[in-house]
């Protein structure tokens, strides 16, 4: 009996060993590639993690900058933060902060300098659109007009169109040309939700051109109460 067991134990050991020899590389790699993968993957993750604590220290401290006013100071914390984190939230919500105060403070170029950084690298699509609107009104102000409807062109995203055509309008009135400024502020007025209190300040700018859309909507909810009622006597 126990040369038996003996027998069955030793053949199951030969048969490990072949299967181990034939297949024995292959698993080890697999092995290898797998553990590679997860070690990579957590040291990703501490990677990031440290980024994100460095890039927030560095954003606390842009702050502290931006409510001292202190445009100068605002300006090196950002450039050291875009340079050492580039791609975290962080940076691309300095990037606004940073210009807000440059353009308080009359540093115009600065603040075209960081707008642009942000247009160009930051994460979220809203952000990048949302740089490119105020580098347009930075650039109006300057009276870089043709800069700043070029910058507007670029301007394309859902929820973005009534803004867009409303800073057009902006940069066409500064530039004297009422009929198209109407019409872009016409576009906005359109485009924008009703409830969005924006809107209010787009209707008093066409109003001041002579053109409120105003009193369309009574007419316009009398005809259709109207047809209602019509139909209704219909039935």
């Amino acid at each position: 009996m126990a040369t038996q067991l003996d027998l069955q134990e030793q053949e199951q050991l030969d048969a490990l060993k072949a299967f181990w020899n034939k297949q024995g590389n292959l698993i080890t790699w697999v092995l290898i590639l797998v553990l590679g993968a997860f070690a990579a993957w957590n040291g990703w993750q501490y990677w990031q993690r440290e980024q994100a604590q460095k890039a927030g220290a560095l954003f606390e401290e842009l702050d502290r900058a931006a409510q001292a006013g202190d445009a100068d100071k605002v300006t090196r914390v950002f450039t050291d933060l875009k340079d050492r984190n580039p791609g975290t939230a962080y940076a691309q919500q300095g990037g606004l902060l940073a210009a807000k105060v440059q353009v308080a403070q009359g540093q115009i170029d600065a603040a075209k300098a960081s707008l642009n950084w942000v247009a160009e690298n930051a994460v979220e699509d809203e952000v990048r659109l949302l740089a490119r609107l105020r580098l347009a009104g930075v650039q109006a102000d300057a009276k870089q007009y043709a800069e700043a409807l070029k910058t507007l062109d670029a301007v394309k995203g859902e929820g973005f169109e009534a803004l867009a055509a409303d800073r057009r309008g902006d940069v066409l009135m500064a530039q004297g040309k009422k009929a198209e400024a109407l019409t872009a502020y016409q576009t906005a007025w359109k485009t924008m939700g009703q409830k969005v209190e924006y809107r209010r300040l787009i209707d008093a700018k066409l109003t001041a051109l002579g053109a409120s859309p105003a009193p369309a909507e009574p007419a316009a909810s009398a005809a259709s109460a109207a047809s209602t009622g019509a139909s209704g006597a219909a039935k």
